[in-house]
């Protein structure tokens, strides 16, 4: 008989081991840049996550959660969310949207905004359907809409030049009606909007929403509304819900994130608020992939929403001081980096903002034979030498139109005071070093 150890040690796997799903989605530049950040930077601009705290309300929520002696919020509760959680969420979107829901079939938690985004192109998107998507995205609308077997189509915001020398605004980025009408086709099956944008921090106007619903009723595209910084709208504006326009109700799924509304993103607590008909196919995805998401913090988090309204719309709501809170550190940001001479774009709303590094060329040596995008070598160099990280916003655009926005970065602003004035600093002495050279 043949002893199994006599077989041939060479014979190895030969076949591919990854799914064919996977190829060319396995870079990711947040692996890169939190690798560079941790190992150079002193202050850290480059990833959005708040270094405050989340608010007390929402940490004496859980703690008060832990310690009730109710032993089941140990245990597994409803699988597309606490009931507790949809309720309060069912609530507020009523008031949002002026229409009445059922928190049991227009309500499903997620494991942050993340998981729901996933669900929804798994549960929407088959072989060789094409999905919109506007640029500069959050990456990874891209390779989750590969990972379900559909196209990415790429249409970018423009940006126009401001008048009188005026600092440039997000608003100023937009959307060419004709480029985007001719991206629409009997494969266009969703297109993916991100209002307040990451990493723009635009805002899209009634008029903006109101072309892109047009396209969808006419195409019979769906859409997928990612809303995490909904709360985060500055200088007076009001957001408009695109699922609130006619014909849109039916064929919209907002993406919301606990995270990004209450300063915890590491709860990992998102949902999905849309009709029935869309929902129950996410609720297909969700059930197969991660099945539930925690108990103690969506109990917490329903607690933080059921505060929030009892005070909806008055001066001690954390919706309405958050904003409040986050223009004076964008604003405090913005004056430090037109000091060192950059270009901000003023945002209307998210943590973030794009600069312009243009006037920095002749600072940041050129790297021989390499092909990497000029606000790559500038984050590097910068991260290097100066201390103080961003991330690249050609990091934020498709292949094809990489090499079109390489003159800027993204700076995150949802900062301690400490944390901004200490970015500051770093900027005051690159400034006099400039003057002196």
């Amino acid at each position: 008989q043949t002893h199994f150890l006599s077989l041939p040690l060479q014979a190895k796997m030969s076949r591919a081991v990854q799914a064919r799903r996977l190829e060319g989605i396995d870079k990711n530049i947040w692996v890169e840049f939190v690798k560079l950040a941790a190992t150079y930077s002193k202050v850290n601009l480059g990833q959005g996550f708040p270094d405050f705290p989340a608010p007390d309300f929402l940490q004496e929520a859980l703690k008060r959660a832990l310690g009730s002696g109710n032993h089941m919020l140990h245990q597994y509760t409803r699988a597309f969310g606490h009931p507790p959680l949809v309720t309060a969420l069912a609530q507020l979107f009523e008031k949002l949207l002026g229409r009445e829901l059922d928190p049991m079939t227009n309500v499903m938690v997620t494991v942050g905004a993340y998981q729901a985004l996933f669900c929804c192109f798994q549960a929407f998107v088959d072989e060789g359907d094409e999905v919109i998507i506007i640029e500069p995205f959050f990456d990874c609308y891209e390779p989750m809409v590969k990972m379900a077997g559909g196209t990415p189509v790429f249409v970018p915001l423009r940006p126009k030049a401001p008048k009188d020398g005026k600092l440039m605004s997000s608003a100023d980025w937009q959307l060419d009606p004709a480029e985007l009408a001719s991206k629409f086709s009997e494969r266009t099956k969703v297109i993916v909007l991100n209002s307040p944008n990451n990493p723009l921090g635009k805002v899209f106007s009634r008029g903006e929403l109101e072309l892109i619903a047009e396209l969808c009723v006419k195409h019979d595209v769906l859409c997928v509304s990612d809303e995490v910084y909904e709360w985060l709208v500055y200088d007076g504006r009001e957001l408009t819900r695109i699922a609130s326009l006619p014909g849109m109700w039916d064929r919209t799924v907002i993406v919301g994130s606990a995270g990004k509304t209450f300063s915890a993103t590491g709860w990992k607590v998102g949902w999905t608020v849309g009709p029935d008909r869309l929902l129950q196919h996410l609720r297909t995805v969700h059930q197969n992939s991660v099945y539930h998401c925690a108990t103690i913090a969506q109990e917490a988090v329903a607690q933080g929403f059921q505060r929030e309204l009892s005070l909806y719309g008055k001066p001690e709501s954390y919706f309405v001081q958050l904003p409040r809170t986050l223009q004076q550190k964008r604003d405090l940001l913005i004056q430090s980096l037109v000091a060192v001479g950059m270009k901000p774009i003023v945002p209307e709303g998210t943590y973030f903002l794009v600069a312009d590094i243009s006037e920095f060329k002749s600072d940041v040596p050129e790297v021989p034979n390499s092909d990497e995008p000029y606000d790559y070598r500038f984050t590097k160099w910068m991260m290097k030498n100066k201390g103080l990280a961003a991330i690249p916003l050609s990091a934020f655009y498709s292949e094809a139109h990489k090499n079109n926005y390489t003159n800027f970065i993204r700076f995150c602003f949802a900062k301690e005071e400490a944390t901004l004035k200490a970015a500051n600093d770093i900027l005051q002495k690159w400034k006099k070093e400039k003057a002196s050279s």
